[in-house]
């Protein structure tokens, strides 16, 4: 399997589309040398903390849009 390193360079947009939410972002993708990384090999962002940071901030406001389409018996997280 060919691994990549991905860097996120900036994010650029965040909305919703049929209960997905989609993040516009500047990536720069580039194939990682294999190597051994220990057990599971599963998946992982490494973020820089002022990108995770606008990542929390974007994907909060799109969840707070998506709870607004929601009827007002569906909002109370009770269903």
């Amino acid at each position: 399997m060919k691994t990549y390193d991905i860097e996120i360079q900036r994010l650029t947009s965040a909305r919703h589309d049929k209960g997905v939410i989609v993040l516009g972002a500047e990536l720069l993708v580039q194939p990682r040398a294999p190597r051994d990384e220990g057990a599971g090999g599963g998946s992982a962002i490494h973020l820089p903390v002022e990108h995770a940071r606008t990542l929390a901030i974007l994907l909060k406001q799109q969840l707070a849009e998506l709870d607004k389409l929601q009827p007002r018996s569906r909002r109370s997280g009770r269903c």
